[in-house]
């Protein structure tokens, strides 16, 4: 069977709805299948980073002076939300994956992106070591030349 017809056959060339090999197939079932539940359970994730948001940020404004929040709720509330748009873009990636044929790099180069770029905004820089900023600072750069890289082609 050639490689336009195994993908006729099963949306992922490597992993083909049928396989001479009883186990292997199975194997593969397996795999598409905790893909699937990966992405059930992401959707929950998201349901209740959502639902940690509105209570972080309910607290934040009921806590006496009220409907005022401070600089660090800011950082911390910035932090919740970016988690949560994380977590989108990582089930973006696994039903992009369940879909189609291939994963999309650029947009797993760019949630790699986002999730250094959240470390970043809530850096506490009195807590942290200028060799782990400057590792930090490393990564937003090899990340950002390789989206550029990417995004160029």
């Amino acid at each position: 069977m050639d490689q336009k017809e195994n993908t006729k056959n099963s949306r992922h060339a490597e992993l083909p709805d049928e396989h001479k090999d009883p186990l292997i197939q199975f194997l593969h079932l397996t795999i598409r299948l905790a893909v699937k539940v990966l992405a059930i359970l992401m959707a929950l994730v998201i349901i209740w980073g959502v639902g940690d948001v509105i209570y972080v940020l309910y607290q934040r404004l009921m806590t006496p002076p009220l409907y005022l929040i401070n600089i660090s709720d800011i950082f911390a509330t910035f932090g919740a939300f970016l988690a949560v748009l994380i977590g989108i873009e990582i089930f973006i990636n696994i039903t992009i994956y369940i879909r189609d044929d291939v994963l999309p790099v650029k947009l797993v180069i760019a949630t790699a992106l986002m999730a250094i770029s959240r470390k970043v905004i809530v850096f506490d820089f009195k807590e942290l070591t200028p060799m782990y900023i400057f590792a930090t600072a490393a990564v937003v750069l090899a990340l950002g030349i390789t989206y550029w890289l990417i995004k160029k082609e």
